[in-house]
């Protein structure tokens, strides 16, 4: 064979896999995307799914379905897409059960780490730290001073064990170097209807289940959990500006694919994600439901994970959560 001849086999031999590919990247998606969200319908992750789903789908040229997958807090639909192919095909919308379970259940069938890629974190649902409107305390100085002077008395109702409510108030609690009783509910309702009706002292309610209550005097709005103060809320202080420099802790959202999915398909989701959040009536109906949109970038959201893992890792242990 002459040389020519062979360098041009070789060279073709060599390029071939890369022409493969790339001729796969362009041939998706070939069909419909499922988006499963790992928990039931009507909660903030489905509709958060459900609003960016079409418009995502018109992006991509191929409709995205949303699925829910829900139980055993959120690891049922998790484990589905992380044994799924990593085509781009099947995507996780998932909360932040995503970086607390790893570490409040014992027995997993995968790693939440190493089992996904990041693909952005898309909404921010804000948090408000709520008293009884009996209790006299119209400032976070002064619950944490009647925390102190009644020890172990004081009790913060939450949607749950390890739910986002429970550890801001754990973790708001470690900080003030107050002891609080905590009283889990099935759900953030149930929680906020039993603070109105004055049977728990405290709770850290979503914008959804609670603004319209604190606006009308039913509950009183001490602190709100994000870095910057809520505009419904303009008169109520953050956490961290009153006295707790860098307190964040939120409910969110997220997207994710099996690992190992070809970085330029990931590229391809996270432009149609953010595309479908930029949308002036998408942002409108989040905020309207007490989210705020996001859509970092790959690598912003990886890092957020990255941190948020440490955090809760130690607050976790060091408030000795467990889900049983």
């Amino acid at each position: 064979m002459a040389e020519p001849t062979r360098r041009a086999l070789s060279a073709g031999l060599f390029a071939a896999p890369f022409l493969a590919r790339a001729a796969a990247a362009q041939a998706w998606p070939s069909r419909p995307i499922r988006l499963v969200v790992p928990y039931p319908p009507g909660g903030g992750a489905d509709t958060t799914a459900r609003l960016i789903a079409e418009p995502m789908g018109a992006a991509l040229g191929q409709p995205v379905v949303v699925e829910n997958r829900g139980g055993a807090g959120g690891t049922i639909g998790a484990a589905e897409v992380a044994r799924a192919p990593h085509d781009g095909h099947t995507l996780l919308l998932d909360a932040g059960a995503h970086v607390v379970n790893p570490f409040v259940m014992r027995t997993l069938p995968f790693d939440y780490h190493t089992a996904f890629a990041p693909i952005s974190q898309l909404t921010v649902l804000p948090q408000i730290m709520l008293v009884k409107t009996e209790l006299p305390a119209r400032t976070i100085a002064e619950f944490i001073a009647l925390a102190k002077a009644r020890p172990g008395e004081l009790t913060y109702g939450s949607s749950g064990n390890a739910t986002s409510s429970h550890l801001a108030a754990a973790r708001f609690a470690q900080a003030a170097g107050i002891s609080l009783v905590h009283v889990p509910y099935r759900g953030g309702g149930p929680a906020v209807q039993d603070l109105v009706a004055g049977n728990i002292d405290m709770h850290m309610g979503t914008v959804s289940s609670s603004l319209a209550l604190a606006q009308a005097g039913r509950i009183r709005a001490l602190g709100v959990t994000t870095k910057q103060r809520l505009a419904q809320l303009p008169d109520v202080p953050t956490i961290a500006e009153s006295g707790f420099p860098g307190f964040e802790l939120n409910e969110w959202n997220g997207l994710y694919a099996p690992s190992g999915t070809p970085e330029d398909v990931l590229d391809r989701i996270h432009a149609a994600a953010v595309g479908a959040l930029a949308q002036p009536a998408v942002r409108a109906r989040l905020e309207s439901l007490g989210a705020l949109a996001v859509g970092s970038s790959r690598a912003e959201f990886a890092a957020f994970l990255s941190n948020l893992r440490e955090t809760m890792k130690a607050l976790v242990a060091e408030a000795n959560i467990t889900v049983e």
